[in-house]
């Protein structure tokens, strides 16, 4: 075949046009892809290959060799030899005994209808013992998960019951036993209950003089009850400082502590912390009682060497009270006529501990700042007793717009009149704050909250009872976000029992888990909440400008 070819090809159906074709010669071996021949002529025929020259390997520098030249292929072939056997008849000349045939003749035909019906009543009669079986299952799931419930349901009431014994056994123990403010208040309140009811049974079966006398006696016992209450308050306090003060010396004595990159907590004590320890043991060697006369002797020696080391009109003053008091004991003076003395020495050493230039260590935790300048920052004047206090005495409502009277002067008016107790509504305030505090996403409404505006919100709002099951137990009632993805505010919160409230933070969608009328009931209370607290808003923002100032400082 030349190099060149013409090709006369078909344009249209009258014209015809040529075309040159150059032919390039293949410089390897076609390999051979399959093909097939005509039996009758004897032509063959190659199937197509690919007309693109092979792209050629560059050349290594390397003797190659192929597969096949490297790899010895075995085969392993089993051959089993033929076993011929064969069958005998009886024949002329041959008997083959048929004792031990059988015969076999044909069944009844089955048809593939009948077949297929023997079938179905086979996979129906399955089907039965299988749904049977699995019947069974559901019915033992069922009951086991029903006594699980049932044992669940007795154990929870059983710690309800427990945990409402322990409030009731810890309540009585506060009023037999009161130590807080808060012990008191309850006190006082179970005062005015009293109050009350014997007003409304002496109104209700007593007339003229005898009623008139009946309130007298009344308010004897008030009188007395009232004054009983006031020794059991002044022992508590004299109580509630001695431990205020062996707190605030052992913080003073604690070393430092920081924890390392691998969760270590390491403790260093410096000079300082030793110096307060040393004062914090000595405080407390003398503020015992019933110690011997030796030992006495003994801790006072060691008082009067520590503080003559510094001369000054305190430390002198400690001194000769020191001695003082030794030279009565050597008298045989009894103890009961040393109790003012021993006071008085506790309370010298006690204002030398809190003096920065004897124990440097107390300045760091000294509430009183060492510039007097400072004090005149965020001072209110009290109206109702006529002092002026720092800004952390006045509890202000959120929707309130003066300063009002100081702490002591509310507490010290609900003693005297409405004797209102308070600590249901502190305990569901400080879990609400905890809970907000969980989230880290700056909360600041519920801070600004006091338990005057959370009283006001219970009682007048939610009814002082839980949403969803109507409970108005107040110690079993918290508060939580109605949404929780934003932050808790008045108009965003639910009041439920602890066991709702777990469930209601767990949901995704409220729209699809509540009712409609619900929500609207729960948004309603909202507008009256938004509507009381209009303040709220105003105050937060003002909170989070002076948050975004002080980041940017």
């Amino acid at each position: 075949m030349p190099d060149v070819i013409t090709v006369r090809v078909q344009t249209d159906s009258d014209s015809f046009q040529d075309v040159v074709v150059k032919l390039e010669r293949p410089t390897y071996h076609k390999p051979f892809l399959g093909g097939f021949k005509n039996r009758i002529t004897g032509v063959e025929f190659h199937n197509a290959g690919s007309q693109t020259i092979p792209k050629k390997r560059p050349d290594k520098g390397v003797q190659l060799f192929c597969r096949g030249t490297q790899t010895v292929f075995e085969k392993n072939k089993l051959q089993q030899t033929k076993n011929t056997t064969s069958t005998q008849m009886t024949k002329i000349g041959l008997y083959v005994s048929n004792m031990t045939d059988k015969l076999i003749s044909p069944g009844k035909y089955v048809t593939a209808e009948e077949f297929h019906k023997r079938r179905l009543e086979a996979v129906i009669v399955l089907q039965t013992y299988f749904r049977r079986w699995h019947a069974i299952n559901v019915v033992q799931n069922l009951r086991e998960r029903k006594r699980l419930r049932l044992a669940w349901e007795a154990q929870e009431e059983l710690r309800r019951k427990k945990e409402k014994e322990e409030k009731l056994r810890k309540e009585h123990e506060r009023r037999l036993n009161p130590k807080t403010n808060d012990d008191f208040e309850l006190l006082y309140h179970a005062l005015e209950l009293w109050r009350q009811e014997e007003t409304e049974r002496i109104n209700r079966t007593l007339t003229g003089a005898e009623r008139k006398a009946a309130f007298c006696g009344l308010l004897e016992q008030e009188a007395q009850l009232i004054a009983s209450v006031g020794r059991h308050k002044l022992n508590a306090d004299e109580e509630n400082q001695q431990k205020a003060i062996l707190h605030f010396l052992h913080k003073c004595a604690q070393p430092k502590r920081w924890k390392a990159y691998d969760g270590k907590v390491t403790e260093m004590d410096t000079q300082y912390t030793l110096r307060a320890r040393e004062l914090f043991e000595i405080y407390r060697s003398i503020s015992m009682n019933d110690v011997p006369k030796d030992e006495r002797i003994d801790v006072l020696l060691t008082l009067r060497r520590t503080v003559k080391e510094h001369e000054c009109k305190l430390t002198q003053e400690i001194v000769e009270l020191i001695d003082r008091e030794v030279d009565l004991m050597s008298r045989e003076v009894k103890e009961c006529n040393l109790e003012g003395l021993r006071k008085r020495i506790c309370t010298l050493f006690l204002q030398y501990i809190k003096t920065p230039k004897f124990n440097p260590e107390v300045a760091r935790i000294l509430k009183v700042p060492p510039d007097p300048l400072k004090l005149y920052k965020n001072v209110n004047f009290c109206h109702s007793c006529g002092n002026h206090l720092p800004s952390t005495e006045f509890s202000v409502p959120a929707n309130s717009c003066t300063i009002g009277r100081c702490r002591l002067c509310c507490k010290l008016d609900n003693e005297a009149r409405r004797r209102e107790e308070f600590l249901k509504y502190k305990l569901i305030l400080e879990n609400l704050r905890k809970s907000e505090a969980d989230y880290q996403d700056d909360a600041k409404i519920v801070f600004l909250v006091q338990h005057q505006d959370l009283r006001y919100m219970i009682e007048n709002i939610w009814g002082c009872q839980s949403a969803l099951s109507a409970c108005s137990d107040l110690y079993d009632l918290v508060m939580v976000r109605w949404d929780k993805q934003h932050e808790w505010s008045p108009w965003n919160t639910i009041l439920l029992t602890r066991d709702e409230a777990v469930a209601h933070l767990k949901l995704c969608n409220l729209q699809k888990a509540y009712e409609a009328a619900f929500i609207h009931r729960i948004k309603h209370k909202h507008i009256r909440a938004r509507n009381y607290f209009a303040q709220i808003p105003a105050m937060t923002s003002f909170l989070h400008r002076s948050d975004n100032q002080a980041s940017a400082n």
